[in-house]
C-alpha cells in the first residue's frame, strides 16, 4: 500500500500546477445590495462595472431589489441607476426579487400548514416586484432570482419540499425569463437526497445554484465535498469568496478569501459576492453581506493581492 501511495504522490507532483488547476474565472457574480451602497457615486459604480467586465464577469445576479419595506428608491433610486450602468457595460442581469428579512425566523416558527400560505404570499410579492422592474424600472432581465434561499434545515420534511417545489414551478410559469434559486445544506438531508431535491427543481426548468459552503464552513470539508460530488452537472456552484470570522451567535463578519475552484469543471459557476472581490474593494468598507440572513457589518481587511493568479492556481 505504501508503495502505491508513494507512486501516486510522485505522479501528482510531476503534473504542473497549472494543469492541476484549470478552473476558469467564473463569468457570473452575485451582488447583494445594502442601503449603505447608496453613498457610492455613479462614477465609482461605472469603474466597478467596467472592472467586473475586464475580470471576465458577464452576468450579475442581483440578490434582491426589494428587502422588507425597502425598495432602494424604486425606479428613480440609486439601485435602479446602478443596474442601468451595469447594463450599459454589457453585463447581463439576473435580477433578484423580494426578500422578507424575517424569512428564516418565520420558517422556523410555522408548521407545514402555516408555511404554505406564508410562502404563497412571499412569492406573490416577488411576482409583483418582477412587474415593477420590467414596467417601471425598465430593466431587461435575462433571468429572475428568488432571494428566499432553500436549505435542508427548514425543508427537511418531504411535505415542505414538495410544497415549495410546486410553488416555485407555478412562479416560474408566470415569469418572462428563467427563474434562479440558490440553496445551502446543513447536513440534515443526506448528499444523495439533497442532490435529488435540487435536480428535481432543475428538471422543472428552474436554475439552481448550490453554495459550496467554504466561506461559512458550517460543515467540515469532507462533508462539503460529499454534498458537492453528489450534485449533477446542471446544478450551479456558488463559490464563496469570503472566510467567516464571526461565531454562529455573533453578527456576521468575514474577510475576503480566494474561492475554492473545486467542482467547477462540469458545473455552471458563480462567485459570492462583488464586495469581496479585488475590484469590489473600492467600496468594501461600506457594508458586508453574508449568509444566511445577509445583513451587514464592515469588512475587515483580508489579503486578496494574488486573487487572479491564485484563482487559476490555488494549490
Amino acid at each position: 500500500m505504501r508503495f502505491f501511495i508513494t507512486i501516486l504522490a510522485i505522479l501528482l507532483a510531476s503534473i504542473p500546477a497549472t494543469a492541476r488547476a484549470q478552473a476558469p474565472m467564473p463569468e457570473t457574480m452575485f451582488y447583494q445590495p445594502v442601503e449603505t451602497d447608496a453613498g457610492i457615486p455613479p462614477a465609482q459604480w461605472q469603474h466597478i462595472w467596467q472592472d467586473s467586465a475586464k475580470n471576465g464577469i458577464k452576468t450579475v445576479i442581483v440578490q434582491w431589489t426589494s428587502h422588507g419595506d425597502n425598495n432602494f428608491g424604486g425606479a428613480d433610486g440609486w439601485l435602479a441607476t446602478t443596474l442601468r450602468l451595469a447594463r450599459n457595460n454589457d453585463l447581463a442581469l439576473i435580477i433578484g426579487l423580494h426578500m422578507d428579512p424575517d424569512y428564516y425566523t418565520r420558517l422556523s416558527e410555522l408548521d407545514t400548514a402555516g408555511t404554505e400560505p406564508y410562502l404563497e404570499h412571499q412569492l406573490g410579492l416577488s411576482l409583483h416586484q418582477a412587474a415593477l422592474i420590467k414596467n417601471e424600472w425598465q430593466l431587461d432581465a435575462t433571468g429572475w432570482y428568488l432571494p428566499l434561499e432553500l436549505d435542508d434545515w427548514n425543508f427537511q420534511q418531504k411535505a415542505r419540499r414538495d410544497m415549495i417545489d410546486q410553488q416555485l414551478h407555478d412562479l416560474a410559469g408566470h415569469l418572462d425569463a428563467p427563474l434562479h434559486v440558490s440553496s445551502f445544506t446543513g447536513g440534515k438531508l443526506g448528499p444523495d437526497a439533497y442532490a435529488k431535491w435540487l435536480e428535481a427543481l432543475s428538471q422543472d426548468g428552474i436554475h439552481v445554484w448550490a453554495q459550496n459552503g467554504t466561506g461559512t464552513q458550517t460543515l467540515p470539508k469532507i462533508a462539503r465535498r460529499a454534498y458537492l460530488e453528489a450534485l449533477p452537472c446542471d446544478i450551479g456552484i456558488v463559490q464563496e469568496a469570503f472566510q467567516q470570522t464571526s461565531k454562529p451567535d455573533q453578527k456576521f463578519s468575514a474577510i475576503p478569501a480566494i474561492p475554492d475552484p473545486s467542482f467547477s469543471q462540469c458545473h455552471p459557476v458563480s462567485v459570492f459576492e462583488l464586495r469581496y472581490l479585488p475590484w469590489g474593494r473600492y467600496y468594501a468598507n461600506s457594508s458586508q453581506p453574508g449568509p444566511p440572513d445577509k445583513t451587514s457589518p464592515p469588512v475587515s481587511g483580508g489579503d486578496v493581492s494574488c486573487f487572479n493568479d491564485c484563482w487559476q492556481n490555488p494549490y
